[in-house]
């Protein structure tokens, strides 16, 4: 049934992709959003980078938890990352794109029909809120943000998920969880973004979304038969946290949409706030009367990425290693006091991206300020004495929250009664490497 049910998606794919142009008609009208390019080589040759950049992240992460694995499930986790850059990029195309940033259906969602196949998404329109640059990288440029969010799920539920059901998960994911969220942040007629929610590149819809779905995911999994494995490289992890570090310039930097001292400012926040919190993780560890170790300061400069991500453009440089401290210190004993014997968050994403991302919401309601970026406008954070920002991002807080981990929830469950997630006791003994793949290190 699997072989049948993968050849009609892909015939379908295909036949699709080779009469688009046919079948689904450019429409003149994609929406008030959609407007004529104003051309910048500047911004465009930036942007192009800033892409590749993130997409360098995915690989990064597939690193950073390919090493903290046991070695018999290396692969599996690092492939688990791979194949989010091929499904997703995929589906971005045929449909991604039109329902995080198609007109809009009451806030919530974007209409695809505009732009499935990518119709109505070229070269010489621009998108209202990146006019210098031309719509289809604006496109792929986002395609990259929703490449890596279901990938960060996957540490949740490491070393015991079948691979195929992974799949299913994660194009039911980017539908149903992350598309409606993107829409709602960064939509101009977004529900969130006419709330006036700050997020600059991705708190809620990436890292909040990603670390709700992973708590749902370990939940639902359960725990691995064997919880204790030693890493299989830890030198994959620094090398993980040096490509997402590199990358996630792109990330930060790139969401400023253009080459200018906004996208400098971020780049700088994203930095600051990475080395702060790598400090503030292995000080913190030292004074808990641990070592510092090499793990410690890797997992603490990614909180330190997650957590400035949707500050990084409305915040100072001092205030952005603030962030990152703070981020550090809350995730790090968040770490400590998880109850590993009841929850199975294998590489605890939850703890770090979940609650870093939080984190980083909240302190965007404090530290934002109108200095740094004027659309934060009269309401800046709750530092410079307006509480306003604060009670806004607090309330995106709790619904992406609940909307993020409860639909997930769901999704895990509808996936597990079309085709088991979790695979059986013997092959997890044996590792998803061989059982899942045929391969090994």
């Amino acid at each position: 049934m699997r072989k049948i049910i993968l050849s009609v998606i892909m015939i379908t794919i295909l036949v699709l992709s080779i009469f688009s142009i046919h079948l689904f008609v450019e429409s003149s009208t994609l929406g008030a959003h959609v407007v004529e390019l104003k051309l910048d080589t500047g911004d465009t040759a930036w942007m192009i980078v800033a892409t590749a950049l993130v997409l360098l992240m995915t690989p990064g992460l597939g690193f950073f938890y390919g090493g903290m694995v046991g070695k018999k499930n290396v692969i599996s986790t690092v492939l688990q990352s791979f194949m989010a850059m091929v499904i997703v990029t995929v589906l971005w195309v045929v449909v991604g794109f039109g329902l995080c940033f198609g007109p809009s259906i009451g806030g919530f969602i974007g209409n695809p029909m505009s732009n499935l196949f990518f119709q109505g998404v070229s070269a010489n329109t621009a998108w209202e809120l990146a006019p210098t640059i031309p719509m289809i990288l604006f496109a792929l440029f986002q395609a990259k943000f929703a490449i890596i969010t279901p990938a960060l799920i996957t540490g949740a539920f490491a070393e015991r998920v079948r691979f195929w059901a992974y799949l299913l998960f994660m194009v039911l994911f980017i539908l149903f969880v992350y598309s409606p969220l993107c829409h709602m942040t960064w939509h101009p007629d977004g529900l969130l973004f006419g709330w006036g929610v700050l997020d600059f590149a991705g708190g809620t819809v990436v890292h909040m979304s990603a670390g709700w779905a992973a708590l749902a995911g370990a939940m639902f999994l359960g725990k691995r038969k064997v919880q204790k494995a030693n890493p299989a490289r830890i030198t994959y992890v620094l090398l993980g946290t040096g490509l997402l570090w590199f990358g996630w310039f792109g990330f930060n930097a790139g969401s400023a949409v253009g080459a200018g001292s906004l996208a400098a400012q971020a780049l700088g926040t994203t930095t600051v706030a990475a080395a702060a919190a790598a400090m503030g993780w292995v000080f913190l560890d030292k004074i808990l009367g641990h070592k510092l170790s090499a793990m410690g300061a890797c997992i603490g400069a990614v909180v330190g990425l997650v957590a400035i991500t949707p500050a990084a453009g409305f915040v100072s440089i001092p205030h952005a290693m603030a962030i990152g401290i703070i981020a550090s210190i809350v995730s790090n004993l968040v770490v400590s006091k998880f109850p590993k014997g009841k929850i199975d968050d294998a590489l605890d994403v939850f703890a770090c991206h979940g609650v870093g991302g939080m984190v980083g919401m909240l302190l965007t309601g404090v530290f934002a300020s109108k200095s740094v970026n004027a659309i934060v406008g009269d309401n800046q954070g709750l530092i410079f004495g307006d509480a306003t920002l604060f009670l806004i991002q607090l309330k995106a807080l709790v619904l992406v929250s609940v909307f993020a981990f409860s639909v997930s929830y769901f999704l895990f469950f509808i996936v597990n009664k079309i085709t088991p997630l979790r695979v059986s006791e013997e092959k997890e003994e044996l590792g998803l490497d061989i059982s899942q793949h045929g391969e090994y290190l």
